[in-house]
């Protein structure tokens, strides 16, 4: 008897597995007759690419629905800000190397860079914090305003963490790239998802978001902050809380000043971004936006 799915129809998995029992012969063998949706030859040519960029939206999609996300809070910022610890010791290394060669300029650039990131491990635990505090918002069930960071180390890391110090639920969004990069192990395994396709990724980073926290980073932070930045400018999406973390940071590396001289955006497309420097300034600036009843015990918190 035919096994049958929901109607009078078999399900694609009881197709898939009711194929691998035919008999083996010329015909059989030939990827011709393989199922499309098993050939793994046919889905990725480039004739394909729609399909496949329709599956990278729908993934995800999907599990987040059946996991009970309804909103989520995006954090951005570099991937090589560490802890104070892993930036103590990567700041030993490169004075003793520049002491021992201390006519070399590159050694004492890298001491100085090492001094900086020393520096800014306190974002790390910036972010670590914020994980927490938004993450307390949930408690089991259905859940809004869940830490979605794109899923590596650094920054990312510090705001999944958070998140798993108080046993909450959080997202990774990880990406492929030469340089391979595992997920850090405090994303949720069942939201750590993998993506071919930049513009897909971003698309989820907003889709749910209902806040957008930005801590310092390079071109990749760069990229999304500017993407959603432009979005909102443009009317795409509805504003939210666009938090900047370190003003010192962002001063020194965008003049949005002379872009404003220089007639190249509004005066008041300077308004979109609110900058902060601690994780209850930050949760305070989302709690009141989106009037949530903790507003006051945030508010003290941040005073």
């Amino acid at each position: 008897m035919t096994p049958k799915g929901e109607g009078p129809f078999p399900t694609a998995r009881e197709d898939a597995e009711l194929a691998e029992k035919i008999e083996d012969h010329p015909q059989s063998q030939s990827t011709a007759y393989r199922l499309a949706f098993k050939d793994e030859d046919f889905l990725l040519r480039e004739d394909l690419r729609p399909v496949r960029l329709q599956l990278e939206l729908l993934k995800p999609e999907l599990s987040l629905k059946e996991q009970g996300i309804r909103s989520t809070v995006t954090v951005f910022g570099s991937a090589r800000i560490s802890d104070r610890g892993a930036a103590q010791s990567l700041l030993a290394e490169a004075e003793a190397a520049a002491g021992a060669r201390p006519d070399d300029a590159g050694l004492a650039r890298k001491a100085g860079v090492a001094r900086r990131m020393l520096a800014n491990a306190r974002y790390y635990e910036e972010a670590r914090r914020l994980g927490e505090m938004v993450s307390s918002v949930c408690e089991g069930g259905d859940c809004d305003f869940v830490v979605l960071t794109g899923g590596g180390p650094g920054i990312m890391e510090a705001a999944n963490r958070g998140a798993a110090d108080v046993g909450a639920k959080s997202i990774g969004l990880n990406i492929v790239l030469p340089m391979e990069q595992a997920p850090n192990p405090y994303v949720t395994p069942e939201l750590s998802f993998r993506f071919h396709y930049f513009a897909l990724r971003k698309m989820h980073f907003l889709t749910r978001a209902k806040a957008l926290v930005v801590f310092p980073g390079g071109f990749g932070t760069l990229d999304e902050m500017f993407e959603a930045a432009t979005l909102i400018q443009t009317g795409k999406i509805e504003p939210i809380p666009f938090l900047l973390f370190g003003k010192d940071y962002w001063d020194r590396v965008i003049n949005f000043d002379t872009m404003v001289d220089e007639g190249m955006i509004a005066p008041a497309d300077k308004d979109l971004f609110q900058f902060v420097e601690t994780a209850e300034e930050a949760w305070y600036h989302i709690a009141r936006f989106w009037g949530l009843s903790s507003i006051e015990m945030v508010k003290a918190a941040a005073d």
